[in-house]
C-alpha cells in the first residue's frame, strides 16, 4: 500500500492528461487525439491507454475509501 501512495501523484498527473485528451476527442468530435498525435498508432499507442487506465486503478483503494459504504450510525 505504501507503494501505491508514493505512486499517486504521477498516477494524478496520468489521468489529467488522459482526461484532457479525452476532452479534446470530445469537443473534436473524434478528429483530433492528441495521444495518437503524440505516439502514432499501433502498439505504443495501445501501451500509453493501459498506463493511463492502470493510473486510474491506482486511485481505486482511495476511492473506495473516501466513498464506500458508510457503516450505520456514523
Amino acid at each position: 500500500m505504501d507503494m501505491l501512495k508514493r505512486l499517486e501523484p504521477l498516477a494524478l498527473l496520468v489521468m489529467f492528461l488522459g482526461a484532457l485528451n479525452w476532452g479534446i476527442v470530445g469537443i473534436t468530435d473524434g478528429d483530433t487525439n492528441a495521444f495518437s498525435s503524440i505516439f502514432g498508432s499501433g502498439t505504443l499507442l495501445n501501451v500509453v491507454y493501459v498506463i493511463v487506465g492502470v493510473s486510474a486503478l491506482v486511485f481505486m483503494p482511495r476511492l473506495m475509501e473516501t466513498r464506500g459504504p458508510h457503516p450505520r450510525g456514523a
